[in-house]
């Protein structure tokens, strides 16, 4: 009895503590490893392959970008950390919001691509995981070790989620798992979007954004956007990742 009484205690505690971990900032880097990417991309030209070395250098150390999560049980707000001087090959601060709301099941992404801003309006489509028994502390949290496949880029996406933080909220395009993402490696190192610093505190406006004007898409017609480029990219010998988010 006195096992049972204790394992009680431990579950409501476990509870009592996860109550006030429902809402609030995360700060992640994301860097992108364009040597590693390079060595993938084996239909390049070798003008193509002699212009990312020029610009990124034959041991990179990779391309780093603040990025920003407002988290709640109801939805999130992924984007691009204020402190980011430049966003973009043009100079300019590209658009890129990405909004879900897992109370009516709805995500709109605002996203520049390809010289064009989208409005990629649609239900929720939460990526097919499989959660492995693997763990690591990430940001001061225990997080277990979750693979899913992007089959349109045909990336392996591995995702470290902390259950202590109970919400299925993400950075990027991933959510769907039983606690917030920390972490994401995106096709073994290519890119990392790693936590550097998770916040708890009452969200007031966070979530507001201004009118964002764009062309209004499914998710299928961002994919297929996604994969044609792609496609067209590889007939030409030629990097897609230039214009498209690794």
């Amino acid at each position: 009895m006195k096992q049972i009484g204790f394992l009680l205690f431990l579950i409501s505690f476990s509870a009592f503590s996860q109550e006030g971990k429902k809402e609030g900032m995360v700060q992640y880097e994301r860097t992108t490893f364009w040597a590693n990417i390079m060595t993938r991309l084996t239909y390049l030209s070798a003008e193509e392959k002699d212009r990312i070395k020029l610009t990124w250098g034959s041991s990179d150390e990779g391309w780093k970008q603040k990025m920003t999560l407002a988290f709640n049980e109801n939805q999130s707000l992924y984007m691009q950390g204020e402190e980011n001087a430049e966003q973009g090959w043009s100079g300019r601060k590209e658009t890129f919001f990405l909004t879900k709301n897992f109370a009516s099941e709805h995500s709109t992404d605002y996203i520049d691509l390809l010289g064009k801003t989208y409005v990629v309006d649609d239900s929720l489509h939460a990526p097919s995981w499989k959660i492995l028994n693997q763990i690591k502390e990430v940001a001061g949290f225990i997080c277990m070790k979750a693979v899913t496949v992007d089959t349109v880029k045909k990336q392996t996406i591995t995702a470290w989620f902390a259950q202590d933080i109970p919400v299925q909220a993400g950075p990027e395009r991933y959510f769907g798992l039983p606690g917030l993402i920390l972490e994401l490696d995106i096709n073994d190192g290519d890119v990392t979007i790693i936590a550097n610093k998770v916040e708890f505190k009452k969200l007031t406006n966070e979530f507001n954004l201004k009118k964002i004007k764009g062309k209004k898409i499914s998710d299928a017609d961002y994919n297929k956007i996604i994969a044609d480029f792609i496609k067209e990219s590889i007939k030409g010998f030629r990097n897609p990742y230039w214009g498209l988010r690794y």
